[in-house]
Order: structure tokens, then sequence, then C-alpha cells
């Protein structure tokens, strides 16, 4: 029972204790005794998942990092592999015509499939969204915990050499052609097309540049993704 003192006349009155009474003195008091009982659960941070749609009609891929390994799924698919087992990893860039600024990371470990991060996702027909920081999280701590399991990785970037340097020998063809072509419209003096072709050339030098210049091939350590192959 707790006492209340009532100045006017001197005298005191006791009256019950309430439930807010409990709470906040006696009750309050054993758990200040133990912080730990009123101190909220830490998170768990040490897993990390990722998720995306690869296709508009396709399962959504989740990809996990657990302790033990990483887990994925997609649909009725689903399994693990463990850090130390990822032989292989391959970042890249691929634009397509709906999403400019898409990145690729594929993993590649034991017996399991190939697996696959993407840094967008696909929301509807005619729209992709773009997972950037997301997808940079995921992608820097993968790398970290595969390092950390001492993995004999081997970490590659861009495109491979089979397919880039015919591609690149193919795209600065085209760049020269296109620029002798402006040339030539400018001498005959046909300003309008020579406009056109030129609003054109420098759209294709600028977004095969872009390609050309992320996706050149190469090797870079598993603890340092490369920043060019990471949204922003």
């Amino acid at each position: 029972m707790d006492t209340d003192v009532n100045n006017r006349g001197g005298r005191s009155r006791r009256r019950p204790a309430t439930s807010a009474d409990m709470v906040n003195g006696r009750n309050g008091a054993q758990r200040g005794d133990n912080p730990a009982m009123t101190a909220p659960e830490k998170s768990d941070d040490s897993d990390l998942s990722y998720s995306y749609r690869p296709s508009l009609l396709g399962a959504q891929w989740t990809l996990a990092l657990m302790p033990d390994g990483l887990a994925f799924s997609a649909g009725t698919r689903q399994g693990r592999v463990r850090y130390a087992d990822v032989a292989r990893i391959r970042m890249a860039y691929r634009p397509t015509s709906m999403q400019t600024s898409r990145f690729v990371t594929e993993i590649w470990a034991g017996d399991a499939p190939p697996l696959r991060a993407v840094s967008t996702t696909w929301k509807s027909m005619v729209e992709q969204q773009r997972l950037d920081a997301d997808y940079t999280r995921f992608v820097t701590a993968l790398h970290a915990r595969v390092a950390a399991a001492g993995a004999a990785v081997a970490c590659e970037r861009g495109r491979p050499a089979l397919i880039y340097w015919p591609g690149l020998a193919v795209f600065i063809a085209v760049s020269l052609g296109l620029a002798a072509l402006i040339v030539r419209t400018l001498q005959a003096n046909a300003i309008l097309p020579a406009l056109l072709v030129g609003a054109f050339f420098a759209l294709f030098v600028w977004q095969g540049g872009t390609f050309f210049s992320r996706n050149r091939p190469g090797r870079y350590p598993v603890g340092e993704p490369p920043r060019d192959l990471l949204p922003g």
C-alpha cells in the first residue's frame, strides 16, 4: 500500500496501489535491477537475403547469406552451397532495352546449378525496378564471406575475351562508318540528315562505349569487387 500526503489540514490518507504504480514502482525497480529484461532483443544481422524476379512470368529468386553458406530458392527449387565450395564468380554489366542500368553476378559452386543475382526485378509488363542499394550490399557481403572462407575462387569481370574483343572491333568499325557518313552528308549540304545521323551516332557511342568500358575482361581479388560493375 502507498501513502499520499494531503498538506491541507495535515491529514494523511492511504489509497490502494494501482496497476500503474505496480508497473512504475516496485516492478519497475525489479526491471531496473536486470536491464536485460527490458532491453529489446537485438536483431540478428548475420543473415542477408536478396530477392528479385528475373522474368515477368518466372518464379522469384531469393539468395540468402547464411552463416554456413549461400542458400537459394526459386519456386520449388532450393538448396545451399558452402562458401568454401564457391569456385567461380563473374560480375558483368548487362543492359536491356527497358533497363540500361542492369548488373549481373553469377556464382558457380560444386554440383549446384549456376546462381545469378540481377540488380533489377520485373514489376509489370512494361516496368523493371532497380534494386541498386540492396544488390550492392548483397554482392559486397557475398565476396567478403567467400574471402573469409578461404575459397579457391576465380573472380572474373566483364564479358569473356572471345566475345568481347570481336564485339569491340565491330563497335569501332560501325562508329567509324557512322562518322564517315556524317562527313559525307555535310559535304552534300544535307544538314537535316547529318543531324539525324549525328544524334544516332552520339547515342550509339555513349551506350556502346559504356558497355565495353565496363565489360572489359579480366580478373579481380575476391575481397575487392570492381566498383564499375556495381550500381551507382
